[in-house]
């Protein structure tokens, strides 16, 4: 399935005639920076135990911008987890037990975001307030 036909599924999927196709685009786009962002400030972070507070964190803020958000959050989140389900036994020599348990953790707070819950919920002591 090409792209353009994935999105239009997708459309038809989440029912996006509602709001219009051009406001689902914009907080898709939007929560695709969201989720950057998290990205980029947990690796800048480099902080041990940060890695579901920022898995909640981009997923909320992602979220927050409406279904085109929450959508793209979701699409991001589980391309994420099977690329590392790949790569951390390669990388990381990680079981696949391990990474198994790894995955479905970070789906939890990945969902745990997604839902407008406190993504405070998972953040470490000690973690600075930039973050």
């Amino acid at each position: 399935m090409n792209l353009s036909t994935g999105i239009i599924f997708c459309f038809l999927i989440l029912g996006v005639s509602s709001q219009g196709w051009g406001t689902f685009l914009r907080e898709a786009g939007q929560g695709a920076k969201d989720m950057w962002r998290a990205y980029r400030d947990m690796k800048e972070a480099n902080y041990k135990g940060a890695d579901k507070y920022f898995h909640a964190r981009g997923n909320y803020d992602a979220a927050q911008r409406g279904p085109g958000g929450a959508w793209a959050a979701k699409v991001i989140s589980n391309a994420r987890e099977t690329i590392q389900g790949i790569t951390d036994p390669l990388l990381k020599g990680m079981t696949r037990d391990e990474v198994r348990k790894d995955s479905k953790a970070d789906q939890f707070a990945n969902e745990w975001g997604r839902s407008g819950k406190d993504p405070n919920h998972f953040r470490p002591a000690g973690l600075p307030d930039k973050y």
